[in-house]
């Protein structure tokens, strides 16, 4: 059983799924990062591939992104160093990226790499659904990998349920169309969330975008089955110091 599967299957509130940007602050903190979350009481990861044009991302993970590829991290670089993750790491792993790096490294050989190192879903936001269903969708299942959509505000309800029948692990609920980080986003949101829980999805749904304290997380679970956390988690590590210290306290501040 894929291991976003097990954590739901266990858990189905308050799920917190931190976002950081593999080889970030320095190109060697990807896996202590992901150590301390899980140390900290993180459910799952959701770790960034950095690219030259994030889309979706707003300005404190572009900037993360830029200073890991600085750093020297690539998918090859960010494979290598998830090699043995799992010996010291059970979380379920997200990678959340860009197509047209995929493409460059082959979809199949990247896929391949993600179910031997143990990474359980992917997150890629300008992967058109269709392009996905017509000829991408039986390397996912033959790698064992959920590919996991966003949906946003704008969202109909017959694209939400094609996507929710479509996606595997969860549905991502973008609370807002602008890109990650922007303050308020998350506010004045209420109306789409009951939407989509009075939906019932056959899915789980976790919020993103503009949770950044204990108290949006909570507004989001309120609605959903959790949410995920992005830029204010990348800002505390850019602050600086001792990464599992760092890791501790954010993670502890929202659970507690």
């Amino acid at each position: 059983m894929n291991r976003i599967d097990q954590l739901f299957s266990k858990k189905q509130q308050n799920v917190l799924n931190i976002y950081c940007t593999a080889g970030y602050p320095t190109l060697n903190d990807t896996v202590p990062v992901m150590k301390a979350l899980e140390a900290a009481g993180a459910d799952m990861v959701e770790l960034g591939m950095p690219f030259s044009d994030p889309l979706a991302d707003g300005p404190v993970i572009q900037e993360s992104s830029t200073k890991a590829i600085a750093n020297g991290m690539s998918i090859k670089t960010l494979f290598s160093q998830l090699k043995d993750v799992r010996e010291s790491v059970n979380l379920p792993i997200i990678l959340m990226g860009y197509i047209n790096p995929v493409l460059q490294f082959g979809v199949e050989a990247f896929l391949q790499q993600c179910a031997e190192t143990g990474v359980d879903g992917i997150i890629l936001p300008d992967l058109p659904m269709d392009e996905y269903e017509e000829e991408y969708r039986p390397l996912f299942e033959k790698y064992g990998l959920h590919l996991i959509f966003l949906i946003t505000p704008e969202t109909s309800d017959a694209r939400i349920r094609k996507i929710d029948s479509l996606s595997r692990g969860f549905v991502y609920a973008v609370s807002s169309s602008s890109t990650t980080g922007k303050d308020k986003q998350f506010e004045g949101q209420q109306a789409y969330f009951e939407r989509i829980k009075n939906m019932q999805l056959k899915n789980p749904v976790l919020i993103g975008f503009g949770i950044k304290d204990k108290a949006t997380f909570e507004s989001a679970s309120a609605y959903s089955n959790g949410a995920i956390i992005g830029s204010a988690f990348v800002k505390a590590l850019e602050a600086g110091g001792d990464v599992p210290q760092t890791v501790n306290k954010f993670v502890k501040a929202i659970l507690q």
